[in-house]
């Protein structure tokens, strides 16, 4: 919209400002066409001798237009009028039958047209140079006229902008009501059918629990069976979870105030790292912290605790045997940043855009592990966000990956 107004100023302006300089160009013309006569007067009785009565003599009646005679030489020899220019007189003039082709040029607040005048031998066969006439017209009037033109094209489009934007709101509101209301009652329905499905799977996992607690009356076979379908059911219940948790935060559910709270962030971490330590021993890993002591976050523990058990999770998911997992805290200003760095397998560049979509995972991720949908990073970023924190990330293939959590300090 602002493209199509500025442009269409701008024409606007230019289309007046050419008419009226024409409509100058036409008056500057007519007042030295009626004048050319008299130049012969001038040369020889003087200017006191001219007739008042002259066609020419009427269109100084608004003191704003002077006129000049010149002799072919150049000499002044009679001026008329208010307004005179400084600069000397026009050579370059061509002649074309009778009167030469107007030269055009201005001085300060002044339009100068300039015409060599000329005249017929005695014997009629070539054209001599009698002298030349130079009129010139203040532009005073004219700048003014553009001045408020230009005001009014300003004010004009300022005000055909804030409408436009008004109206381009409101049609834009109009136009995504029906769209947010049935994306409203698709991420009710994600949370409502996550939250009935938990019923069914409660119900399979422990039928299958009581029948692995009496593995004496079942056949090997069956034992093995019942076993997959434990693990099968406690994927799709953390699905589940996942799923809902983030379809409650696209309906707009952040965490109350009333949850939120001072939190010490290096006493939930070290409440971390005990729980994956022995994890990391199993495969082998080193596992490493460097905490930080009393420094405090405000939100709520729960969340923030499934943020860094996600990105753990990954880090034991992407680590081989013999790797590094170290987690650490930096102070920086008024925010605290919470490093996850591994020796794993890495991200390859062109993923790194990607790696927070929900559902999403590398092709190496897929052959590395079996298990997880995808959720995972999508999930703490959704967290970090609540939190008015962020999440970065930087990874080298074959390397190591290192995702930084910076949260503000309480």
């Amino acid at each position: 919209m602002t493209a199509i107004f500025g442009v269409s100023a701008i024409t606007v302006y230019f289309f007046f400002y050419e008419n009226r300089s024409q409509q100058l160009n036409s008056q500057l013309l007519t007042l030295v066409q009626a004048a050319a006569p008299s130049i012969e007067t001038v040369k020889t009785r003087g200017s006191k001798s001219l007739d008042k009565d002259l066609p020419w003599h009427d269109l100084f009646s608004n003191k704003e237009q002077s006129l000049e005679w010149f002799t072919a030489n150049g000499k002044l020899l009679a001026k008329e009028g208010t307004y005179f220019p400084t600069i000397p007189l026009a050579k370059h003039l061509t002649s074309s039958s009778h009167v030469s082709t107007p030269v055009v040029e201005s001085q300060g607040h002044l339009r100068i047209m300039t015409i060599a005048v000329y005249t017929n031998t005695p014997d009629k066969t070539t054209l001599q140079l009698q002298g030349y006439l130079r009129v010139s017209q203040s532009n005073q009037r004219f700048e003014a006229s553009l001045g408020q033109l230009r005001l009014g094209l300003i004010l004009g489009g300022i005000i055909a902008l804030m409408l436009a934007s008004i109206s381009s709101l409101y049609l834009t509101q109009q136009a995504v009501k029906p769209m947010r209301l049935s994306f409203q009652r698709l991420t009710r329905f994600a949370a409502d059918a996550s939250h009935e499905l938990r019923n069914p799977l409660t119900r399979i996992g422990i039928a299958t629990e009581i029948m692995l607690s009496h593995p004496e009356q079942l056949k090997p076979a069956d034992v093995k069976k019942l076993e997959t379908i434990t693990l099968a059911t406690e994927q799709m219940r953390c699905l589940i979870d996942d799923v809902l948790f983030l379809a409650r935060t696209d309906a707009t559910y952040p965490p109350s105030k009333q949850e939120e709270s001072s939190i010490n962030l290096d006493q939930l971490l070290e409440t971390l790292v005990e729980r994956f330590k022995p994890q990391a021993h199993v495969k082998g890993i080193d596992f490493r912290e460097q905490f930080l002591p009393d420094l405090f976050v405000k939100g709520s523990s729960t969340p923030l605790d499934r943020l860094f058990s996600n990105l753990l999770e990954n880090a034991l998911k992407y680590t081989n045997p013999g790797g590094k997992i170290v987690v650490s805290m930096q102070k920086s200003r008024q925010s605290v940043v919470v490093s996850v760095e591994d020796t794993g397998i890495g991200i390859p560049s062109e993923y790194a855009p990607f790696i927070f979509q929900r559902f999403w995972r590398a092709d190496q991720a897929r052959s590395q592990e079996q298990d997880g949908f995808g959720l995972g990073l999508a999930i703490a970023q959704t967290i970090a966000k609540q939190h008015h924190g962020e999440i970065t990330v930087s990874s080298q293939v074959g390397v190591g990956s290192r995702f930084q959590v910076r949260l503000p300090l309480a």
